[in-house]
């Protein structure tokens, strides 16, 4: 069993990142609930436990509190920001609002030594977020750092194994940050870092083995990273046990259906069905304008056309797990410091929202990964670098870019529009940087020339962001050259297109799709 390291999250932004850099270090780790039981921590074998910042204040009358037992399980507690004030109360400090409140970088000046400062200069910049500061420290605590404004910015307990920093080691404005809490975790709490995503690859394997035994697995795969990792995964441990069904909804962009058919059914040789539905989507979709009932409509319709597919492959023996692509920040967002923890992650996470009365058992072997830990596991089990890289893609796919009424010849534009954008943004210096690059087919037509001939054809708007996870996102600058040539090449190539717009919206107050 890993070393396991406890994260008690109290509401602050930035605890999936303290869980990425304990993960970082080799170091196994989950985020819990604020007020876990020191009694199920105990029963977790965990060796040591880290308090997240929050946006809360201790002395308020429902601020979010940890159980107190956990600073007697003989293991070593880290408060960061809230988690640091919370520690300090319960152990005999005093916590108030303070006048001069810390935002941003800062220099703090370490006093005397302490292993959490190991290879430290006297004086390191770190990012502060706070207005309450522990103004009193009692008689069990050591300082160990200030600030000109702050007289408590990190300290120790002399007896409970706690230690409290007022800043956040674990972002990148914190240079010297991984150093902390690399000391906290191998110096202090004495851990090996034994932990790694090859010793994951085997559990997972063995622990669906186990659950499944000799029953068979159904694995809705849309080529995605997810589920072509959840896949692959799978076959390792159960091979044909597992099938998959890949629906071509055609809604697909250009070349999407024959990678995947030629990665998964061909390549890796999986229990692969392909599922051509494209006429029942786009009868589905006749007339339909509104964004939302086409996405009603296409999750509908993909829960009707995967039921049935399913139904006809019970006939070679029953089906009775799902396996699906829930990764860990689904996971996460079903709770909160004021919510408790859900089983059920929400429906748009789930692989094209299915309803849990399709009567199966769910396998969720990457739901304690982030993204780029399932991009690792996809690199050693073999994905190819085009699904591995693979940007975002909407589950009801190109209807949603085509805004207005969604038609086969509609599509067709938009395709190879699509087409254009991905080659020649994959051949720039961006590629790895953009989140999502893609062509929009508006509902307008415009007067052009081409050849001295008067046009009226249809306008395509480019759209590339940045972003880290999608809920916030910058419109890319792209060179000017690589604009000109995909513009060029639509104006070009797709007939019934003479104009090409550029999106420079922000997420918010845009968002990324344009339906």
């Amino acid at each position: 069993m890993a070393e396991f390291i406890a994260i008690l999250d109290f509401g602050s932004q930035y605890t999936q990142l303290i869980a990425r850099r304990v993960r970082e270090n080799r170091v196994y780790c989950e985020i819990l609930r604020h007020d876990t039981k020191a009694s199920k921590l105990r029963e977790h074998g965990v060796k040591g436990i880290i308090l997240s910042g929050g946006p809360a204040g201790v002395y308020e009358h429902d601020a979010p509190r940890c159980d107190p037992e956990i600073f007697h399980l003989g293991v070593p507690v880290l408060g960061i920001c809230y988690g640091m004030q919370l520690g300090c109360e319960l152990l005999g400090g005093r916590v108030q609002p303070s006048t001069a409140r810390e935002f941003g970088s800062t220099t703090i000046d370490l006093v005397g030594e302490d292993l959490i400062f190991q290879g430290l200069n006297d004086r390191t910049t770190v990012w502060m977020s706070h207005g309450d500061q522990v103004r009193d420290l009692g008689t069990s605590f050591v300082n160990l750092a200030s600030t000109p404004t702050c007289a408590h910015a990190a300290v120790r307990h002399t007896s409970s194994k706690f230690w409290g920093l007022q800043f956040h080691p674990e972002v990148t404005h914190t240079p010297e940050g991984r150093i902390i809490l690399n000391n906290f975790l191998y110096l202090i709490c004495g851990l090996k870092g034994d932990w790694s995503l090859t010793k994951f690859i085997d559990e997972q394997i063995e622990s669906v083995r186990q659950t499944v035994g000799s029953r068979r697995v159904v694995c809705a795969l849309s080529g995605g990273i997810d589920s072509s990792v959840v896949a692959l995964l799978l076959h390792k441990a159960i091979g044909n046990q597992l099938s998959c069904f890949f629906v071509d909804n055609g809604l697909l962009r250009g070349g999407e259906r024959e990678q995947v058919v030629s990665t998964f059914a061909k390549h890796f040789q999986l229990d692969f069905h392909l599922v051509d539905a494209e006429e029942r989507f786009l009868e589905r979709l006749r007339g339909v304008t509104d964004p939302e009932e086409k996405r009603k409509r296409i999750g509908h319709e993909f829960i009707e056309v995967f039921r049935h597919a399913v139904e006809n492959e019970q006939r070679h023996g029953k089906l009775e797990f799902l396996a699906q692509g829930t990764l860990y920040p689904d996971v996460i967002e079903s709770f909160s410091p004021t919510g408790g923890p859900s089983a059920t992650i929400k429906s748009h996470h789930n692989v094209g929202g299915l309803p849990e009365n399709l009567g199966f058992r769910l396998i969720e072997p990457l739901r304690y990964l982030f993204k780029d830990e399932v991009r690792a596991i996809g690199r050693e089990l073999g994905l190819p670098e085009q699904i591995l890289y693979r940007q975002p893609f909407p589950g009801p796919g190109l209807a949603i870019r085509v805004v207005g009424e969604v038609t086969r010849e509609r599509l067709c534009i938009l395709r190879a529009a699509d087409r254009i954008v991905q080659q020649e943004i994959e051949k720039s210096e961006a590629y790895l940087t953009i989140w999502q690059s893609f062509a929009v087919l508006l509902p307008v037509q415009s007067v052009g020339v081409m050849g001295d001939r008067r046009t009226y054809d249809c306008t395509i708007a480019l759209r590339m962001v940045e972003s880290s996870d999608g809920m916030t996102a910058n419109w890319v600058y792209l060179p000017r050259d690589v604009l000109s040539t995909i513009s060029n090449r639509i104006s070009n190539e797709v007939a019934g297109v003479n104009r090409v717009v550029l999106d420079i919206s922000s997420k918010p107050p845009s968002t990324i799709e344009w339906e």
